[in-house]
């Protein structure tokens, strides 16, 4: 992983082969540390902003070599766009860090710093957008494709503080849980089998001294689980449901229970998807990677919840063993569904493994994650994640916190007078409503299930893939979900 520094020396004085300098569009000529470098060199860093029009908009950037004139190579501005008003603009310093990385990579340079303000939030989003903007998988590149990233170190130019030297250590920790995320999504459906996540699970209890159970099917038989079962049961691949608990060393201020989606690939099973629908569902365990890599992260942080962190991962596929069409199941918790549609698989194995978290671990809250509608992609877009819940303030604080965190979710309704949608003339329900308010009726589907614990459900459909690279966002998982869950939480 890159080595992140704070440094506190003077902006003309630091030794580096990029030196940046985040650029507010109506205040980066009156910035202090921008009229410092100006003088240095002599008025050309202000000339050059005039003759190549740069404003300080997002997306712009213009760089400069120093000749000498300062101890860095090269000085480049970063356009930050206007100060937001109404909201923190604060994890804008991610994305100014993720130019900062990307123009030093092109250039190949083996380092670079950035100029933050003495603010932890500012410190800690500029560490995490220099560290995954670094990230690549590259597992499977030969070639010239295996270069290495040559940035090897960042500094960050602030108030060398104790409080900020943790900040950057607790970004350091949530960057790699991000990361251990994005592998877990980006390896192919043939190696992040079912009991492939369960052996990192195992590897992540022994790594951070956590509690790990892993039931296969013979025990989720017993434990009535026949949602979950149904799914996997068109697969050569056995299930595992996977359970790693967190204690914390002293009494915990809450139990709390996050649940992950882990269907490491998704055919559609009997309603079988088109193929170009089909190619990425390896990404469909996202939900599963979140929980299992944030826990790890909690752990790190020492915080003071017990945390169970659940996924249910199985496949979904085709055989003459599938699940079909009009069979009736019957969960864990008794209810009876009727599937009308064996590609709404992902909420089935949510219910028994919601029911799993009530009945053995009694939270005193629930999440779940899930890569669950394109109907929420439809609604939401790609990058925003669709938030529903049983209590109004959980789920106001779970906003709050992901604010903070810097990923963009937005509050959709659980419409009661779409229940209807999921009536059956042969069981208690259906696992799928009409067209409309897909995405609400798979929430309303997993109420069911819920009970009387206040619950939030996340359905990351959208922002849990990238199909291009993006700032700090690199091509293929995103690990989206890890830093609010760690915000939340800590």
């Amino acid at each position: 992983m890159m080595k992140i520094i704070l440094d506190s020396s003077d902006v003309t004085k630091v030794s580096t082969p990029l030196l940046a300098l985040g650029c507010r569009e109506e205040s980066f000529l009156s910035d202090d540390n921008f009229k410092k470098l100006d003088a240095a060199v002599a008025g050309l860093l202000k000339k050059v902003v005039a003759e190549e029009r740069f404003t300080g908009k997002s997306g712009q950037a213009l760089t400069l070599h120093s000749h000498g004139r300062i101890a860095a190579d090269r000085v480049l501005l970063i356009g930050a766009g206007k100060k937001a008003e109404a909201k923190p603009d604060l994890p804008e310093w991610r994305d100014v860090a993720a130019k900062a990385i990307k123009c030093a990579q092109s250039a190949s340079l083996s380092g670079a710093a950035l100029v933050v303000p003495a603010e932890a939030e500012a410190v800690q989003f500029s560490s995490l957008g220099a560290l995954l903007t670094a990230y690549k998988f590259d597992k499977y590149f030969t070639g010239e494709k295996k270069k290495k990233i040559p940035v090897e170190e960042f500094r960050l130019l602030s108030t060398e503080s104790e409080p900020l030297k943790n900040t950057v250590k607790r970004a350091e920790k949530i960057a790699r849980g991000v990361m251990q995320a994005r592998d877990l999504v980006n390896e192919p459906a043939a190696e992040m089998t079912p009991r492939r996540m369960a052996e990192v699970a195992q590897k992540l209890a022994k790594d951070f001294s956590l509690e790990a159970k892993v039931f296969g099917p013979e025990e989720c038989k017993k434990l009535g689980m026949g949602m979950y079962l149904a799914v996997s049961q068109g697969s050569d691949e056995e299930p595992r449901l996977i359970h790693l608990t967190y204690r914390p060393a002293g009494k915990a201020q809450k139990r709390i229970a996050l649940i992950g989606k882990g269907v490491t690939f998704d055919s559609g099973g009997l309603s079988l998807k088109p193929s170009a629908s089909m190619e990425d569902m390896k990404i469909d365990m996202a939900g599963a990677a979140a929980v299992l890599s944030a826990i790890s992260v909690l752990a790190e942080l020492k915080v003071n919840y017990e945390v169970h962190a659940i996924a249910a991962c199985t496949e979904n596929m085709l055989s003459a063993k599938s699940y079909k069409l009009g069979d009736v199941l019957r969960s864990m918790n008794g209810k009876t569904v009727e599937i009308n549609n064996t590609d709404a698989e992902g909420r089935l194995t949510l219910g028994d493994a919601i029911t799993y978290a009530l009945t053995e671990v009694k939270p005193d809250e629930i999440f779940d994650f899930a890569t669950l509608t394109g109907a929420c992609m439809v609604a939401l877009g790609p990058h925003t994640a669709g938030v529903m819940g049983t209590s109004d303030e959980l789920t106001g604080r779970w906003l709050e916190a992901a604010k903070r965190a810097g990923e963009d979710m937005w509050q959709l309704p659980l419409n009661e007078k779409l229940r209807d949608q999921l009536k059956s003339e042969v069981a208690d329900m259906r696992n799928t409503g009409e067209r409309y308010g897909g995405a609400l009726t798979a929430g309303l589907f997993l109420k069911e299930f819920a009970g009387e614990t206040p619950w939030v459900h996340v359905d990351l459909a959208g922002p849990a893939a990238a199909d291009k690279d993006a700032g700090y966002i690199a091509k293929g998982g995103t690990g989206f979900g890890v830093a609010t869950i760690v915000e939340y939480l800590s």
